[in-house]
Parts: C-alpha cells; structure tokens; sequence
C-alpha cells in the first residue's frame, strides 16, 4: 500500500512539473512523449524506484521535522501538567513520555521493557501520560488508575498501573477491586474518586493533548523532542537516549 501511494504521488508530482509543456505539445507529439516516457520506464524500472525512494524519504523527513515541532510547541504540558505520575530519576538528563492504554498489547510488550531502560540506565525521568482510546475497558482502568493517585499518592500509583498492564482478565468493578485489596488500598474510595471532575479533567487534557500532537495509538513515546509512534525495543530506545544526549 505504501509503495503504491508514493507512485501515485510520483505521478501526481511528474505530471505536474510537466503540464505547461504537454498543453503545448500538439495531440501526436503528446502521444509519441508519453510512449517514449513509458519505454524508458520499462527498460530502466530502477529509475522509478529511485525516485520512490526519494520521495518517500523526503516524506519521513517532512513527518520526523512535524512531529518535533509539535512535541517542542507542547512540551511544557508534556513534562509539567502538574498531575502525571512520573517516575525513574527526576533530575535525569533525558525525560521520556509515554502515552499508555492498559488494554494494549504493543504497551504491555513494552512495559518491562522501559522499566528496563529506567532502571539500568539511572539518568531517565519518566512520565506517563493515561491515554484510554481501546473502549470502555481502557476507559475504566485509566479512570481506577488516576483515581488511585489522587486518593493515595504516587507510590499506589505505580503499583496498580503496573498491575493493570499486566492485567490479562476484564477490567471491571470486580478485578479493580481484587487489584485495590491485594495493594492494600481502599476500593470503595477509589471507585467514589472515579467519577470526579478531577479524573474527568485529567483524561481530558491528556486526551487533548495526544489530538493536537496527532497521537492515534499507543504506545506513543516523546524522548525529548524526538516522537516514536509505536513499539520500539529495549535497544533502540537506547540508542535513542544517546542520540538525545548527544
């Protein structure tokens, strides 16, 4: 699909380029310049994929200067919204972002993964910002998790986002519960905290945020002002730490 959009683009840009010359070209002298254009395509295929390739990476290059530009504009509320839970060093040099749904299999991939990275790395900040987009499910369990921060701090936090990453069964009233009590925390007061203005709010900015940085999936990661759009593994996000750094 990829390789037909970029040579319907090519086509698109060629033709363009060429239109004040063939709206001078009598009907037989368009003919005689489109036969010839097609033979030398045939003949020398490589030229066509050439200019793909061009054309594809001056794609990502126009996407990749988007994307920084948009994580720059927005990175005050990236890194500062007074609410998201952050965690790793909070003095480190380079601050990662990621945009989760609990009920994603690419973040649950990737979980043990970043907290691999954090931990063996110790100069990582890291910031999660709750990103329900799945359905109700992921609703539910970004609303229990964000509750839980509010009614008992940063440490309950952490657990029980760690606890609803790994979460194989429904989210539910029943599972939330069972996840509170194993925690020690109170469910009851949790679940009266889900309903607030104050949760609302919370997955409301986020929500905001991710659509003017043109977020459609999770994982999304934001380290510095680079943004990655899905899973990447334990070694390239290293290497994308030393690029920040360096």
């Amino acid at each position: 699909m990829r390789l037909a959009t970029s040579i319907a683009a090519l086509t698109l840009t060629a033709t363009s380029a060429l239109a004040v010359d063939l709206d001078a070209m009598t009907d037989s002298e368009r003919d005689a310049f489109r036969t010839e254009v097609r033979a030398y395509l045939l003949d020398n295929p490589e030229v066509l994929m050439e200019a793909i390739g061009v054309l594809e990476a001056r794609q990502v290059q126009a996407e990749t200067l988007r994307d920084e530009q948009m994580a720059q504009v927005n990175y005050n509320e990236l890194t500062n919204d007074g609410f998201s839970f952050q965690g790793g060093n909070p003095e480190g040099d380079v601050t990662i972002i990621e945009f989760i749904d609990y009920r994603c299999g690419f973040c649950r991939r990737a979980h043990p993964e970043v907290a691999e990275l954090v931990e063996t790395d110790g100069n990582i900040r890291i910031i999660t910002k709750e990103y329900p987009i799945l359905g109700e499910q992921s609703l539910l369990a970004s609303q229990f998790a964000v509750a839980t921060k509010l009614v008992a701090g940063d440490e309950a936090y952490k657990d029980i986002s760690d606890a609803l990453i790994a979460l194989r069964s429904d989210v539910s009233e029943s599972s939330l519960s069972s996840l509170a009590s194993a925690y020690g925390l109170d469910a009851d007061a949790i679940f009266e905290k889900m309903e607030s203005p104050e949760v609302r709010d919370v997955l409301a900015a986020n929500r905001a945020l991710g659509e003017r940085m043109q977020i459609t999936g999770t994982p999304t990661f934001v380290f510095g002002d680079q943004m990655v759009r899905g899973y990447v593994d334990l070694n390239r996000m290293r290497q994308i730490v030393e690029e920040e750094r360096s």
